[in-house]
């Protein structure tokens, strides 16, 4: 063999004795590092790697708790829950959650609104929990998500009991209804009782008694699979479900109520003299609570929340008007137990009233006067004039702590957080509020339920029972429960006063329906199977200059006077009482009438049936 071929040939070995060892070197080198890298998974951290194994198969689930159901008094459903298929995801069993919600796009559609509410939840909800992302699945979205299943790793469609009201808007202001929990609630809220639960009571029932309706948590032990499907349940604890409620509230009256409404504006507040119980609460125009159950996309909520006939607000008990004329009752009470005034006071009403020393004239609604007039006359004819006359003698305070014990200047205490106490002046409040002096001629305009006066339609409804009661006092509520531990305002001091004074002021609001000058009569009095108390009133939006009358049609919708009545019936035995206000328009009477026929009249036919036999 050649010198140099002998050469090149002792060379090659060489490389290849080199590549050998240096093969050797790094299959030792990585042989060390697998031994060592188990050695730290089976040894070193083999506890807590077993754990998060355990915990990688077997995972404690929350199981919410049934929601309570909502019955009217005739124990048809109000708020109930409905079984809804829901997309779920979890976070854990998701390596890119961007792509996932992309997958899930091009599947089924995902609203802006449902994607920013989801990936808040995320961010605040527990390790392996679920977090909704789309609610409502119909059958071919269930059955989409379901094919699809292989590429979405973490997606879960649940079957929940999501709330429904099957009235609709009939009751969104009284029983009210559950929404999303949102950041501000979440920071109150104790975790243990909400986990698994993503609603909260908003407003109503629903809100007042959202401890009472929620329920208690149960849990599960589960064993999953690789994919996280639930292969067993290992361990079962049941959730402790919701207190059912039965309200006072009658669906039929309440529908009647609705439909004597007539798509008008305002409000009606129907009560049972006997136990105070809310027969009937309608704000109108109102809203559909499923809208909110799920969530409420910002287009559906603005234009709910913009709209000038705002349905959103509960006119029954944060309405606060003039309660106008339907004050004359209760101010009469006030002047006869007073001494102010005697049954047979007689002034001369030429049409208005001056203080002295002023030119300004204070007008009766009759421009041209009722003549000489009693009080009995001033209450069913409704003469300003007549109470103008003793405003001054009677003063501004002693009406004020008078018309308090009738509910007025103070919340009633209705079992819903929806409430305003409306205003009841005095000196005092004026002068804390304006740093003024009370000036004779704003007691002038409150006796007769006008200037600073407001009230809303429950506090109406109150005064009104407690005339009906003669004085005892019932507290107005929605739920029949008997709930000690339910805290909220307590009024339970009765209103002594003599009998004569209770059957005076009842004759004259009687009058105002059954006597052919009272200011009901024309509109609701005739052919009356039943005996009525009632009291009219008008109250003033706008301001009408002196010497000018009141024209509706120069004025705009929301200009005109609103209509208000108050009542009771029958008067021997009152089994309902009211109040109501129609916005801007007329006809408040007729709407009492056409309610109580309903609610009465079919008591009178069974009691005269029952009577003949």
């Amino acid at each position: 063999m050649p010198v140099n071929t002998l050469k090149d040939h002792r060379s090659e070995q060489r490389i290849v004795s080199i590549r050998v060892w240096l093969a050797l070197v790094f299959v030792i080198l990585l042989a060390m590092l697998l031994v060592s890298r188990l050695f730290y998974l089976q040894v070193i951290k083999h506890d807590e790697l077993a754990t998060q194994s355990e915990e990688n198969r077997i995972l404690v689930r929350t199981v919410p708790p049934v929601r309570g159901l909502i019955y009217d008094r005739n124990g048809q459903l109000l708020a109930t829950n409905r079984s809804s298929k829901t997309l779920a995801v979890v976070r854990e069993r998701v390596n890119d959650m961007e792509q996932l919600l992309s997958d899930l796009g091009s599947l089924i559609p995902l609203s802006e609104n449902e994607l920013t509410r989801f990936k808040k939840q995320v961010r605040r909800r527990r390790p392996f929990e679920s977090v909704p992302l789309k609610f409502k699945l119909n059958d071919e979205q269930v059955a989409l998500v379901s094919v699809n299943q292989f590429r979405l790793p973490g997606v879960e469609v649940n079957a929940e009991l999501v709330r429904e009201y099957p009235e609709g808007s009939s009751f969104a202001h009284s029983v009210g209804y559950v929404g999303r929990i949102n950041d501000r609630e979440l920071k109150k809220l104790d975790p243990s009782l909400y986990s698994g639960t993503y609603t909260i009571g908003k407003i109503g029932v629903e809100r007042f008694y959202e401890k009472l309706l929620l329920g208690k948590p149960g849990y599960q032990e589960v064993e999953v699979n690789a994919r996280g499907r639930v292969t067993r349940v290992l361990k079962r604890v049941d959730p402790i479900p919701g207190m059912d409620l039965h309200l006072f509230i009658d669906i039929g009256l309440q529908d009647a109520a609705i439909k004597a409404m007539d798509g008008k504006r305002g409000s009606i507040v129907i009560l049972d003299p006997k136990s105070g119980g809310v027969m009937a609460m309608v704000s109108n125009p109102a809203f559909d609570p499923n809208l909110f159950v799920t969530g409420i996309d910002y287009a559906t909520f603005n234009g709910l929340n913009t709209n000038i006939e705002r349905p959103l607000y509960n006119r029954a008990t944060l309405g606060e008007y003039p309660p106008a004329s339907t004050l004359k009752p209760l101010v009469a009470l006030g002047l006869l137990s007073s001494g102010t005034v005697k049954p047979e006071d007689k002034i001369f009403d030429r049409g208005w009233f001056q203080l002295p020393s002023s030119e300004h004239k204070f007008r009766n609604w009759n421009r041209r006067g009722d003549g000489w007039i009693d009080l009995n006359k001033a209450i069913y004819r409704s003469n300003d004039t007549y109470f103008y006359s003793y405003a001054g003698k009677y003063g501004i305070d002693r009406m004020h702590d008078f018309l308090k014990q009738f509910g007025y200047g103070r919340r009633s205490g209705i079992d819903i957080y929806e409430e305003r106490s409306g205003l009841l002046p005095s000196t005092e409040w004026k002068r804390g509020a304006y740093g003024q002096p009370w000036y004779p001629g704003e007691t002038v305009i409150a006796i007769i339920g006008q200037g600073y006066v407001l009230a809303t339609p429950i506090q109406m409804a109150e005064g009104i029972t407690l005339v009906a009661n003669r004085g005892k006092h019932v507290q107005p509520r929605l739920v029949k429960e008997d709930l000690p531990d339910i805290q909220r305002p307590q009024w339970g001091d009765d209103i002594k006063l003599k009998e004569f004074d209770w059957d005076f002021v009842i004759k004259g609001m009687e009058n105002v329906v059954s006597h052919k000058r009272g200011t009901a009569y024309w509109r609701i009095g005739r052919n009356l199977p039943y005996r009525i108390a009632g009291k009219t009133g008008t109250a003033q939006v706008v301001s009408i200059a002196q010497g000018e009358d009141y024209d509706a049609e120069k004025l705009k919708e929301f200009q005109r006077d609103h209509s208000l009545f108050v009542a009771f019936a029958p008067i021997d035995d009152p089994q309902i009482s009211l109040s109501i206000i129609v916005e801007n328009s007329k006809g408040a009477a007729n709407v009492a009438r056409e309610i109580m026929d309903y609610y009465l009249l079919p008591k009178l036919e069974a009691k005269a049936e029952k009577g003949s036999k």
